[in-house]
């Protein structure tokens, strides 16, 4: 039973973390706003992830590129560009290491958030490579406790920045920790803290969700005008468009194929614990070889003998898968207790269908594994059964 406990459970808790796991990444996907659009530099396939996933530094996108998507594509609302970096703040003997997020000061307008204290930075500053940062609210508390920031000094890489601001608590969003981060000025960050000329990423507001496919296109096309790919010379692109539609449909393919997989996985061990019951059934005919002949030969049939045996290894294998089934619905519980605890939006599910499929299994298990035993049982002789030792 030990064999179908486990397998069972296993396959009830991979189906449980898989939905949980699933719908947790697209509604991550989803919080950031169905009507945005990510360009990214490096070309990747339609179906596949971006070049930059695999830690490639690739350095095609720009700020002239950023400009000019926002002044000639007509259904962009607004657009921001990034460029990223790891740095520790400094205050005074307060030092805390966090991620630092260069970005133009469209920032509020296409990802949203608000400022609790203070300000976010202007068009101005950032054009002026001003040195100045907006917290997060992680930041803030680690750095200035309880105190008020406002037009203190800190140090990024030896540069002092001016706080003009702390952003209002937002938690995790597309598995970044938006409170733990602190915001810069583009330029300022790519010529003083980064030292580089190129964008991390560009992320585009659309004015309508129905407009989605055509922005897309029109800045692919935009883009590959920009950096002399034509498509007549079969030229590769050197840069990747993605909706957050495409992003989900993507996000879903690929944890679809990863929870399929690891069923397959839990399948083996129902496999292992099948053969097991197997073996346990044949020591279990031989065991009881005078009993089988005492039954044949007050007038037990054959087909008597062999659903007795075939009756005992499908509830061996229907309790195993029950218990099974309890214990991993009581795991996947504990799982989205503790993803939920570390701030996740997780949902615990459990289909109807995975209870149905685990007992399902189990029984067929039985079955199949219960039917070479029975019919062992069912061959013997009574005579011979009866003298057995």
């Amino acid at each position: 039973m030990l064999g179908i406990i486990i397998g069972v459970g296993a396959v009830v808790l991979i189906m449980s973390l898989g939905a949980g796991a699933q719908s947790l990444i697209l509604n991550q996907i989803k919080g950031l706003g169905s009507n945005l659009i990510g360009v990214l530099p490096g070309k990747s396939e339609s179906n596949g992830p971006p070049a930059t996933v695999m830690g490639v530094v690739i350095t095609t996108l720009t700020y002239d590129d950023l400009a000019a998507i926002k002044k000639n594509v007509p259904e962009v609302v607004d657009a921001v560009g990034y460029t990223k970096a790891l740095a520790p703040v400094t205050w005074v003997d307060n030092s805390y290491d966090t991620s630092i997020t260069g970005c133009t000061a469209q920032y509020l307008n296409v990802e949203g958030g608000q400022v609790i204290q203070g300000r976010f930075f202007t068009n101005d500053e950032e054009r002026a490579m001003a040195r100045v940062v907006v917290l997060g609210s992680v930041v803030k508390r680690e750095l200035f406790g309880d105190s008020d920031p406002l037009g203190r000094q800190v140090k990024i890489k030896k540069q002092v920045f001016e706080v003009v601001g702390v952003m209002a608590e937002r938690g995790k969003v597309a598995f970044q920790d938006y409170d733990d981060q602190v915001f810069t000025p583009l330029l300022t960050t790519q010529k003083l803290i980064n030292g580089v000329n190129h964008l991390s990423y560009i992320r585009v507001k659309v004015d309508n969700e129905n407009n989605m496919d055509k922005a897309v296109s029109d800045v692919e096309y935009l883009l590959r005008m920009r950096h002399g790919i034509a498509d007549e010379t079969g030229a590769t692109d050197d840069f990747s468009v993605r909706s957050m539609t495409q992003a989900l449909d993507m996000v879903t393919t690929v944890t679809d194929a990863l929870k399929y997989f690891l069923i397959a996985m839990a399948a083996i061990s129902l496999l292992v614990g099948g053969i097991g019951i197997m073996n346990i059934m044949l020591v279990s005919v031989t065991e009881r070889t005078r009993e089988i002949g005492l039954r044949k030969a007050v007038g037990a049939t054959n087909l008597n003998i062999i659903s007795q045996f075939l009756l005992e290894a499908v509830t061996l294998t229907l309790f195993g898968g029950l218990i099974g089934i309890i214990f991993g619905v009581f795991i996947s519980f504990l799982v989205s207790l503790i993803v939920k605890g570390l701030g996740y939006d997780y949902e615990f599910i459990v289909t109807f269908s995975s209870i149905i499929l685990a007992v399902s299994v189990s029984t067929l298990v039985g079955l199949v594994f219960g039917i070479y035993p029975a019919r062992k049982a069912s061959q013997l002789e009574p005579v011979e059964a009866l003298s057995y030792e």
